[in-house]
């Protein structure tokens, strides 16, 4: 069998003499153009004292990203490989974290070059004997510091590794923090194999200001954290807590509705346009929390339906996301949609063909408050082209509405029907408006409440009882109370305060 033209070497984790011998032949073979990714690394720089070698550490300068830089070493070591026969040395394994390997391997393909590959030993293996840890026993992953998954999962033990400049360790640093305590454990590795490695254990909160280098790798082994941890501490509550083993699903379908509505609520307090605009901090804070306990119904009808071997947590998650790319074909496929109302009809009618729906009126819920329901079938009908394309009309049906509730008074029939005309309307003008016509009541709600209150209060300072005041009166310290609360803030934020005292 002829010699590869290319042999792809790995120089192992430390210096030479942790460099497999068959990569050490190639090395030494004096017919072959030595190529090696970096010169940042023990063994790289033993081979250059003893013979000439090109390294690619200044496509890192001239590159806009690493995709480039990877792109750039394949064409390099292809071209050389081409005229003469050539070894390509990369640190560690040839298998593990080269992303340029690839990019080798495939560019010399396609030039018809023939190649080998030698991978070396990984710095893994020292990782995993100085750490005392069995990778397939605990069910390790190993992350990418320069290319973090997000959302984070830290559900198992994990290695972060390539976390090679003061950037890299801060995003890393910041990813975890996101989930993990400041005081949790964090184990250092540097230069792994050297007679001056480091195996240190740091808090979280002081491994930001460590000076990481191009063999600087992190472990952390926590708790289960994070939606994983969310799972795992319900479970145990429903073993451990007498009154998490008490539910059932009706049980908790109170507090579904309940923490339902304080979403709601929460959510109907941010600026209109968020998030867009200025943040509102205070009102997010609260947003995260509502929010946390309505997951927490989620998963803790999940944890039930799971007793009942029926489906988990993952499943809920997996059948809705399939969901997703089957009503979103103008994403997923090669559907054409331009605008939102094409997305909305395209979904509708994907959900009539699933649901076997004889009607768009079908499967609408009895349940839902009246203004929800009544946005909930126009949409229904909106998709069909049952509806105005400008807001025009939608206002002069208001108006024509309005007129029929007038006609209507004396006659209490009459007046039931034409006032729900008449809010069916409002809700159909913020339909067009793209306003969320509860949201928009419960904001009037909260305004209307905030200003009586400052209205009592401001009869109370004056020494009057609010009974005993003229409407004209009260009228005008409501007009007051509107001019100072308009000054002084948002309702929103008034509340979040509140809340916070």
């Amino acid at each position: 069998m002829p010699e590869p033209r290319l042999v792809v070497v790995g120089l192992g984790p430390a210096g030479i003499d942790a460099t497999p011998p068959a990569a050490l032949a190639a090395l030494d073979d004096p017919d072959r153009t030595i190529v090696v990714r970096t010169a940042s690394h023990p063994a790289a720089a033993e081979i250059a004292s003893s013979r000439a070698v090109t390294f690619c550490d200044d496509l890192y300068d001239d590159a806009p990203d690493l995709d480039a830089v990877y792109g750039a070493i394949a064409e390099r070591v292809v071209g050389i490989a081409a005229t003469a026969p050539a070894v390509y040395a990369v640190p560690g394994s040839a298998h593990v974290g080269e992303r340029s390997v690839a990019e080798v391997r495939a560019a010399a393909a396609a030039a018809g070059i023939t190649f080998d590959v030698i991978a070396g030993g990984s710095f893994l293996d020292l990782v995993w004997d100085r750490l005392g840890l069995d990778p397939l026993g605990r069910g390790v992953q190993v992350l990418d510091g320069r290319d973090l998954p997000d959302p984070l999962p830290l559900h198992v033990p994990t290695l972060i590794t390539q976390v090679d400049g003061p950037l890299v360790l801060s995003d890393v640093a910041g990813g975890l923090s996101k989930v993990l305590a400041g005081t949790t454990p964090v184990v250092v590795l540097e230069r792994l194999g050297d007679a001056d490695e480091v195996v240190e254990t740091v808090e979280l909160r002081e491994a930001a200001r460590c000076r990481p280098g191009p063999r600087t790798t992190l472990f952390v082994d926590p708790d289960p954290v994070g939606w994983h941890g969310l799972v795992v501490t319900n479970r145990r509550l429903r073993r451990e807590c007498p009154w998490d083993r008490e539910q059932t699903h009706h049980t908790l379908v109170s507090h579904l509705v309940e923490e339902a509505y304080e979403t709601v609520e929460a959510l109907s307090r941010l600026p209109a346009d968020a998030p867009r605009g200025e943040i509102d901090h205070a009102g997010y804070a609260l947003v995260e929390e509502e929010l946390g306990d309505l997951l927490l119904q989620v998963v803790f009808h999940a944890t039930l339906a799971r007793e009942a071997g029926l489906f988990d947590v993952e499943e809920i998650a997996e059948q809705i996301r399939r969901k997703l790319v089957r009503r979103h074909p103008h994403v997923f496929g090669e559907v054409e949609a331009e605008d939102a109302a094409t997305v909305r009809a395209n979904w509708e009618e994907l959900k009539r063909h699933e649901k076997g729906r004889d009607s768009l009126m079908d499967d609408i819920p009895a349940a839902l408050p009246a203004t929800s329901k009544a946005d909930k079938l126009q949409r229904r009908a909106a998709s069909a082209g049952f509806d105005w394309a400008t807001l025009e009309p939608v206002l002069a049906k208001l108006d024509e509405e309005l007129a029929e509730l007038r006609a209507a008074t004396g006659d209490e029939a009459a007046a039931l029907d034409e006032l729900g005309d008449v809010l069916f309307a409002v809700v159909n003008v913020a339909r067009h408006l793209g306003v969320d016509a509860e949201l928009a009541l419960r904001r009037a709600n909260d305004r209307f409440e905030e200003r009586f209150r400052h209205l009592e209060a401001a009869a109370t300072a004056a020494g009057n009882r609010l009974e005993d005041l003229s409407l004209d009166e009260m009228d005008a310290l409501w007009e007051a109370a509107k001019t100072e609360l308009n000054a002084g803030g948002s309702v929103a934020g008034a509340e979040a305060s509140r809340r916070a005292e």
